[in-house]
């Protein structure tokens, strides 16, 4: 079965990094997209980002395009997101998620990922 464990998040002053990690396993994850999603307190989860595994196209929310970036190492089947000059409104959890996608470019919806990780909370202060 397919399980994905995101590590790397934490407590982190405004204007900080935070590289986080999605250790996939489970399957061969050819032909699927990895996302990240975030939800804070009180609000919706929201996409973040998202890569595809075989072509490695991307896909970013507004809100973080150039701020934050999504990569893979397919060898150790991880995905990252690098985030970069963290700002309070970044706190929220962050989860990984993966699913089919047999084309570019990568989803933005929840729903196309059936596969989710448990979270990992990012916390930033200012």
């Amino acid at each position: 079965q397919v399980q994905l464990v995101e590590s790397g998040g934490g407590l982190v002053q405004a204007g900080g990094s935070l590289r986080l990690s999605c250790a996939a396993s489970g399957r061969t994850f050819s032909n699927y997209a990895m996302g990240w999603f975030r939800q804070a307190p009180g609000k919706e989860r929201e996409f973040v980002a998202a890569i595809t595994w075989n072509s490695g196209i991307t896909a970013y929310a507004d809100s973080v395009k150039g701020q934050f970036t999504i990569s893979k190492d397919n060898a150790k089947n991880t995905v990252y997101l690098q985030m970069n000059s963290l700002k309070p409104e970044d706190t929220a959890v962050y989860y990984c998620a993966a699913g089919f996608r047999a084309s570019a470019p990568p989803a933005r919806v929840g729903a196309s990922y059936p596969y989710w990780g448990q979270g990992t909370q990012v916390t930033v202060s200012s």
